[in-house]
């Protein structure tokens, strides 16, 4: 068994992705828990951990990692014997690394492009080609279902059930059946109830700490 890993956290963010990943790895962790509302990301022991002062980030021994994608593939790599990582024999671990980086390197600049009205790069120059293309590439491959990969939920599930039921809430991600049937799955997860609960409830204790401090 791998040592305890440190996140640092605040409710309701990238972060608490990784929270539902390292339940259901059943791995030890601490939690460090950051209120945004307080400015805490920005306090010079936090910004030494990561200059960005985002979250998550992840001490492990003497490592830190941050950005949420090597953090997944860091600790489903550590806790190998959880089963939600394919081995590097195994023909699964190409298309395993290929959905993890199109969630970073296309998925989410196209939810930023069209959360904020951009009108898309043309095509030479983008990241993502198109923002319907992008849909159309993540449907089409749950579309061959129940997860992922197929038939055997991994890691890479974790990322984008929390990414596509972040987008569709928003408005952003359009509500395809597959998108729905995948995310309603996903939210049935007893990780996922979980960490989402004690996520509202720690959520309304910063704000009210933040009222109590005049600043919200």
């Amino acid at each position: 068994m791998a040592d305890q890993v440190e996140l640092f956290y605040a409710p309701q963010t990238r972060a608490t992705g990784v929270r539902v990943l390292l339940e259901e790895l059943g791995a030890p962790y601490k939690l460090n828990v950051l209120n945004f509302k307080l400015g805490e990301n920005r306090r010079a022991d936090y910004l030494a951990v990561n200059p960005a002062g985002k979250v998550p980030a992840l001490r492990h021994g003497d490592a830190v990692i941050t950005e949420q994608v090597a953090i997944y593939l860091y600790l489903a790599d550590l806790f190998p014997e959880k089963g939600l990582t394919p081995s590097l024999e195994d023909p699964r671990r190409g298309p395993y690394l290929r959905w993890f980086v199109h969630m970073a390197s296309c998925f989410e600049p196209a939810l930023v492009d069209r959360a904020l009205k951009r009108e898309e790069p043309p095509q030479s120059m983008s990241p993502y080609g198109s923002f319907d293309t992008v849909m159309e590439n993540m449907r089409a491959q749950l579309a061959k279902g129940p997860y992922v990969l197929g038939e055997d939920m991994t890691a890479v599930d974790v990322l984008w059930g929390m990414g596509l039921r972040w987008g569709m809430a928003f408005g952003i991600v359009p509500e395809l059946d597959e998108f729905k049937a995948y995310t309603a799955r996903f939210m049935d997860r007893p990780a996922v109830v979980k960490v989402l609960q004690e996520d509202q409830n720690m959520a309304k204790e910063q704000e009210d700490a933040a009222i109590h401090a005049g600043v919200a």
